[in-house]
């Protein structure tokens, strides 16, 4: 039973595991170029390129993490006017509007890294093929259509009340904050 939440809990934060590590890994990888240049006047020459493609992927989990906390950079106001009903039916259409978007963006991606990319064109310093750097894309995508999926489930089918939690944030300190004289 234990070994059975271990891996679900795994499952459910992969991405968020996964953008720690990269940036982790860059973090790391950067500063030893710094050290490396400033006392032995050397340089790692795939160290750069490396720390460029980690910082891709690190952006595109974020993102993915993001919409997982339902924390998305989106225009909502104007959804503050409406009833909680037609808010929630709003909220659902321009959520199913960016999967088609994310869906389309995943065929797009995953036909270009598959199927049209020169199988010769590899990464200046490391020579690794570029597809490998390039998979994120449709990855990416489609695991954000999975969660802003999943959120929708949870919020029209289970009843949960998502909140952004930079809004939550907001509010805490709204309510602890000393009262005013």
């Amino acid at each position: 039973m234990a070994f059975k939440n271990f891996i679900l809990k795994l499952l459910n934060n992969i991405e968020e595991y996964l953008a720690e590590a990269l940036l982790v890994c860059f973090v790391v990888l950067l500063f030893a170029q710094i050290l490396l240049r400033q006392f032995f006047q050397y340089s790692l020459p795939w160290g750069e390129e490396l720390a460029t493609y980690m910082f891709v992927w690190f952006a595109y989990l974020g993102a993915t993490v993001a919409a997982k906390m339902s924390a998305h950079n989106r225009v909502t106001f104007q959804f503050q006017f409406f009833p909680p009903i037609v808010r929630k039916i709003c909220m659902a259409i321009s959520d199913l509007l960016w999967v088609c978007f994310n869906m389309y963006f995943v065929y797009l991606s995953y036909d270009f890294v598959f199927n049209r990319m020169n199988a010769f064109w590899k990464s200046q310093t490391m020579g690794l093929p570029m597809k490998y750097f390039y998979v994120i894309l449709p990855i990416a995508f489609t695991l954000m259509s999975i969660r802003i999926l999943w959120n929708n489930y949870l919020t029209l089918v289970k009843g949960v009340e998502l909140v952004d939690p930079e809004t939550e944030e907001i509010e805490k300190l709204k309510h602890s904050a000393p009262a005013q004289q």
